[in-house]
């Protein structure tokens, strides 16, 4: 069983991981860029490109990690005043909002990412498929929407001690 629950964890921080990976890729690409740009008078000409895939990347993979560990910005001040059943009913409502948008990004990003694929498109200097970019979008809905469900499961059907590891 804890093998399975490790298993599991490693699989739901996937995008955790991938984000913190393209972040340090975007970092070091960008000063590498910065250095060959004003102190070699020799900019590199692919450094757009790669940058473009590392926020569209850390943008998509980082939400799903974002409502994992609910650093999504919130503002709690007016369903804070309302009594303990209304704030779920509120809860339930803004993720059914919630889940549909992220279901409608889905969808038009799984046809973005076909479309690109029929057309074939190539990146202009590495020629790097554009789907390969884009791909983060519709993938990153799909986790997103799968990390606030089980967010929500979490705060809807287990209590706060259940949740950290309590016994």
């Amino acid at each position: 069983m804890k093998t399975e629950n490790k298993a599991l964890n490693y699989l739901l921080n996937l995008d955790l991981f991938i984000t913190g990976i393209t972040l340090v890729v975007l970092i070091a690409v960008t000063f590498t860029g910065v250095i060959t740009r004003y102190f070699l008078n020799s900019p590199f000409m692919w450094l757009e490109e790669v940058q473009l895939w590392c926020f569209v990347w850390i943008a998509f993979f980082g939400g799903g990690a974002a409502f994992r560990t609910h650093s999504h910005v919130a503002i709690d001040v007016l369903v804070d005043m309302f009594p303990s059943s209304m704030k779920k009913m509120i809860e339930v409502f803004i993720y059914i909002v919630v889940m549909g948008v992220l279901a409608y990004f889905m969808i038009h990003g799984s046809k973005l990412v076909g479309q690109l694929m029929r057309t074939g498109r190539l990146t202009n200097i590495l020629d790097i498929p554009y789907p390969v970019i884009y791909s983060a979008f519709p993938i990153g809905c799909g986790l997103m929407m799968i990390n606030y469900t089980i967010m929500m499961a979490q705060s809807m059907f287990f209590s706060k001690h259940d949740v950290e590891g309590g016994e």
